[in-house]
């Protein structure tokens, strides 16, 4: 199977369970896995932001890689967040982490530093040089705080052989569309953003890589998969019991509002390693009242 067609559908950016002393909780992790697989996604991203990966070690992350390849076992791909400001470091990654059993790395453009374009296109094509598998192109300039146009996401996808897609949350439509437009053939473009999947898939992306399906995975994948079938009132109809989820993971950070809904049905401790905390009293209020009135999703 092709990159392309492992990434259509829906991908889950998996949050990292904690115990109460803020360890990694490896019990939470493996029913979280299972939640996700059970309920019909088609692949794991881990070590995502939504990993809370800036507060993990690099012994924490190799050892969760590890951990959730084991635990997957075979039943979806898994897809290994790599990526950093520095891009020796990010190369040294990509030579140290365990990464046999990932289909493909996704790595966040560099943050903080606000490169120029063409310092984008350089540290990705660096990047692709070094990794033993196939990069994941992620533009998210919320997070980074430089947005990597439409110009350069195609140049790296026409002339870096190891580039096999990306994954585009500048919530920019006009800026999917110019890539959608002029990618080349077999180029994976998947949302980055839960709350815009839908027109984004009508406007000829692939697939997701949500956080919302963390908590629901089966409403969520229900819907992508309606909109791949051009099913768009079937969707519409999911996406709309889904909006005031959406907002609510959202509102203070991430993934502090999947943690909370997560807490709630069961699966994880509501804990997040500082300098994130979990949600506010009255927004968490609003997540239990959601889940009363949506416990059908």
């Amino acid at each position: 199977m092709s990159l392309y067609n492992t990434l259509k559908g829906t991908g889950v950016a998996i949050i990292t369970p904690f115990s109460k002393d803020l360890s990694v909780d490896y019990d939470a992790l493996a029913k979280l896995i299972d939640h996700i697989i059970d309920n019909g996604v088609n692949y794991i991203v881990t070590l995502g932001t939504t990993g809370e990966t800036p507060v993990l070690s690099s012994e924490e992350k190799k050892a969760i890689i590890l951990f959730t390849e084991k635990h997957i076992a075979g039943r979806v791909p898994m897809v290994v967040g790599i990526g950093g400001n520095d891009t020796q470091s990010v190369i040294n990654d990509l030579k140290t982490y365990p990464l046999d059993g990932a289909v493909a790395i996704l790595s966040a453009s560099p943050n903080y530093n606000k490169p120029s374009q063409e310092g984008i296109f350089q540290h990705y094509s660096a990047i692709a040089a070094a990794s033993p598998k196939p990069v994941i192109l992620y533009n998210v300039p919320g997070r980074t705080g430089r947005n990597m146009d439409a110009r350069t996401t195609l140049r790296l996808a026409h002339e870096v052989s190891n580039i096999a897609g990306i994954k585009e949350a500048s919530g920019d439509l006009q800026q999917c569309m110019e890539i959608l437009k002029d990618k080349p053939e077999g180029f994976a473009v998947v949302s980055g953003d839960d709350a815009l999947a839908l027109p984004q898939i009508a406007c000829g992306m692939s697939g997701v890589i949500s956080v919302a399906a963390n908590v629901f995975p089966a409403a969520f994948s229900k819907m992508v998969q309606h909109c791949l079938a051009n099913e768009y009132p079937a969707a519409v109809t999911i996406n709309n019991q889904l909006l005031d989820a959406y907002k609510l993971m959202f509102a203070e950070n991430n993934p502090a509002g999947a943690k909370a809904f997560l807490f709630e049905m069961g699966i994880v401790q509501n804990e997040l390693r500082l300098p994130c905390v979990p949600l506010s009293g009255v927004i968490h209020q609003d997540v239990k009242k959601y889940l009363a009135i949506h416990n059908q999703l």
